[in-house]
């Protein structure tokens, strides 16, 4: 069933550390027809950030108004700032003939899922288990201890949503991971 005729999309989920970023990257650089879909948040950028390159950078006034009009696919609170899938980006990119890429959260990830249905394919990718995924952070050197037991607590909340996805990849060793999605995405956007 086709409900979004102008195209399909892929979601990618996973704890921090999992390896979403890494994997998410290598899919761009494979498939030149699947593009980064650039969400919205209420949080400032950081250094090197550039408005509608790595988020659209808006106020909280201006992202309320957007969730009040319907502007978002999905969106979420996260450390006191706000990030949501922009429906119009993800619209843009289809009607070009792009495959939206998105990153989002468990509940995110299954509300587009839930929306787009069989135009959508959701990938989960997670951790060997959750003392690997504990070393992985303490080896980013970019956790404090609060941040590392916040995103620790944040994957043992999420993991158990993992079988309501179309696929699990279990990121052991990265290559053999990435060759999973990279099959996952092949096929998704042959059909």
């Amino acid at each position: 069933m086709n409900n979004h005729p102008e195209g399909k999309l892929i979601v990618i989920v996973a704890p921090s550390g999992s390896g979403k970023t890494t994997i998410a990257k290598r899919l761009l650089n494979d498939f030149p027809k699947v593009q980064f879909s650039v969400s919205g948040t209420t949080r400032d950028p950081r250094k090197g950030e550039k408005n509608g390159v790595d988020y659209f950078f808006l106020s909280k006034a201006a992202f309320d108004q957007k969730v009040e009009n319907n502007g978002f696919l999905e969106w979420e609170e996260y450390s006191g700032n706000r990030y949501g899938t922009l429906r119009s980006e993800v619209d843009k990119l289809m009607k070009s003939g792009y495959f939206p890429l998105l990153d989002v959260e468990v509940k995110g990830a299954l509300n587009v899922k839930d929306s787009y249905g069989s135009d959508c394919v959701s990938i989960f990718i997670q951790p060997p288990s959750i003392d690997e995924l504990k070393r992985r952070l303490i080896k980013r050197g970019s956790e404090t201890e609060e941040s590392l037991a916040l995103r620790l607590k944040r994957a043992e909340k999420d993991l158990p949503y993992a079988s309501r996805f179309d696929y699990v990849v279990t990121n052991d060793d990265l290559e053999t991971a990435y060759k999973q999605v990279k099959t996952i995405v092949q096929s998704f956007i042959a059909d």
